[in-house]
């Protein structure tokens, strides 16, 4: 089998693509550019490829199917960016990532805890040699109610790493676990919404969670609360989060992930204007931490990505089952 890899970072992707070749034996070839109608001939030779979260619409899907490309794996565990109905329709096999929860679930603790303490305000303010505690007062974790929206592997993880804070948890998801009961309680989204003081979620990209967070749900969350989000962006309605943030309904969010940040993750845009005015309000604010969409970002991850796609396209290729097909 030959795959072609779209969008691979030489600095961290490319060694683990290298290493899963000599060891899976197959082919590839990659680049760094992110796939356009321009450069779909990059691809040609290739029976399958390897890429990361970006658009794939019906017309590129359409000249991929001419090229050959009879499979498409994605280095991420969404998959809302693949057109699935289109490519389907062409007979295209899909897969997803997988990759250990921990990284992730550390993350969203980390960003939870940098809310609780107002590290944005802190640090922003001993930048300039304000060390004054005025205003900066936070809330140990402990004597909060924390909310978790979906409890899938990376939801889960969450949950047992919270309970080793000794804060009460409150879970809401429609695939209850057992397991998940040791340690949360299962309660449904308007009810975990009016009583936790902090709400991380954890669901997937689906068109039905579309906006699962919006005007009506924050005015549930009582004043004060807190929100995070390391999941997707359109979980969450953005304009309805600014106008709870600027009445100070909600006292903060830790998001690293929003709406419409297509096209800047990740790369260098320092030398650009950028069209996304709800980001700029969002970090503008002194009580939102906005972080680049980076929470899987850890050595393990990175290689369990390429891995399970690489195995999934050459399961595809023997005409085999993949746990990682998305069905």
């Amino acid at each position: 089998m030959k795959l072609f890899a779209f969008a691979i970072r030489p600095y961290d992707e490319l060694p683990c693509l290298q290493a899963m070749s000599r060891e899976l034996g197959f082919e590839y070839g990659w680049t760094s550019e992110y796939p356009t109608l321009e450069n779909v001939e990059l691809a040609r030779g290739a029976e399958a490829l390897n890429i990361i979260t970006n658009p794939m619409t019906p017309e590129l899907l359409d000249r991929y199917h001419e090229l050959g490309i009879r499979a498409i794996a994605t280095r991420s565990i969404g998959y809302d960016h693949i057109d699935m109905t289109h490519a389907r329709k062409l007979g295209m096999r899909i897969a997803h990532a997988a990759y250990p929860p921990d990284g992730v679930a550390d993350y969203t603790i980390m960003l939870i805890l940098m809310a609780l303490r107002r590290a944005k305000l802190v640090f922003r303010q001993a930048a300039v040699q304000d060390f004054g505690l005025s205003g900066k007062i936070g809330r140990a974790l402990k004597s909060c109610t924390v909310g978790v929206v979906g409890t899938g592997a990376i939801g889960s993880c969450v949950i047992r790493e919270l309970a080793g804070f000794g804060c009460r948890i409150l879970a809401c998801d429609p695939f209850p676990r057992d397991e998940v009961r040791a340690h949360a309680t299962y309660v449904e989204l308007d009810e975990l919404l009016e009583k936790s003081d902090i709400v991380t979620l954890h669901a997937p990209g689906l068109p039905e969670n579309y906006h699962m967070i919006g005007e009506r749900e924050l005015g549930i969350m009582h004043q004060g609360a807190l929100i995070a989000n390391a999941a997707r962006g359109t979980l969450i309605d953005t304009a309805a989060l600014i106008s709870a943030l600027e009445s100070g309904h909600l006292g903060g969010a830790a998001l690293d992930t929003i709406e419409h940040e297509a096209g800047l993750y990740y790369l260098d845009k320092t030398r650009d204007v950028l069209s996304n005015r709800d980001r700029a309000i969002l970090m503008a604010l002194p009580n939102v931490v906005v972080s680049p969409h980076m929470a899987f970002y850890t050595e393990e991850d990175v290689a369990g990505m390429v891995r399970s796609t690489c195995e999934a396209l050459l399961a595809f290729s023997r005409g085999e089952a993949s746990p990682y097909e998305v069905k």
